[in-house]
């Protein structure tokens, strides 16, 4: 593998994983305050808490896990399609 395609797919994930990263963080707050304005409750995030219900916690973990996971594929597919577009340019 040359030297050029080593740093441009270094670089590529050090975008996608900031992108992702601070993408997630922020689309966590988001679900946060959404859950907070439905339920009058803060997310269950502390399992060890006796007053989360089962249910409860079941229904914030697959929000959470739909709801990121997707958003993860979409700025994952965004960031990597990035470069491929402009070295098809050159």
């Amino acid at each position: 593998m040359s030297k050029k395609s080593e740093g441009a797919g270094g670089s590529t994930t050090l975008i996608t994983t900031m992108a992702t990263t601070g993408g997630l963080l922020l689309l966590r707050k988001g679900l946060a305050a959404a859950w907070h304005k439905v339920t009058g409750k803060v997310p269950p995030t502390d399992l060890t808490d006796p007053k989360v219900t089962l249910p409860e916690a079941v229904a914030w973990g697959v929000a959470t896990g739909i709801i990121v996971e997707t958003a993860r594929f979409f700025i994952v597919r965004a960031t990597m399609k990035r470069p491929a577009d402009e070295s098809a340019k050159s």
